[in-house]
């Protein structure tokens, strides 16, 4: 019992079954063709990587010096860019509300709608022209009597 104790755990474990991978040519192939390949393109976005920072640090100067020119410059170019889309945002806008009356009015639907709001404007032309004559005949009113 004593002598269990003192052998380590690892040596109570048994595998049943060891399996051992066996790399085939083919990947081996794989590894040697993708290796260098991977270097090659690591070593060029180095050479990339420092090519920009490069050629923003000789730029920066540049873009100091001509900011007075090339802030306006942006901004403008900003404005007229959101004024175009803007503007086909607003045409595109009235076109599918156009295309919608005209579908409406051609379904059969709108003549109703139509009728009504015809019946509607005669009515409020009617009322309007009544408040105005009776406005009229108090404004003759109150002059008559002054």
């Amino acid at each position: 019992m004593a002598d269990q104790q003192q052998q380590p755990y690892y040596q109570h474990q048994h595998e049943p079954h060891q399996t051992t991978k066996n790399i085939s040519g083919s990947q081996i192939m794989t590894i040697i063709t993708l290796f260098p390949l991977g270097g090659l393109l690591l070593l060029i976005s180095g050479i990339i990587l420092t090519g920009t920072i490069i050629g923003l640090a000789v730029a920066t100067p540049l873009f100091v010096i001509f900011s007075p020119v090339l802030v306006p410059a942006v901004l403008a170019l900003g404005l007229a860019v959101t004024g175009f889309l803007t503007s086909g945002a607003f045409g595109i806008t009235a076109l599918s509300s156009l295309a919608w009356l005209v579908k409406y009015f051609r379904q059969g639907q709108g003549y109703d709608a139509a009728e009504m709001a015809k019946q509607r404007a005669q009515g409020m032309a009617g009322y309007v022209g009544h408040r105005a004559r009776d406005v009229g005949h108090k404004t003759q009113d109150v002059a008559g009597r002054a």
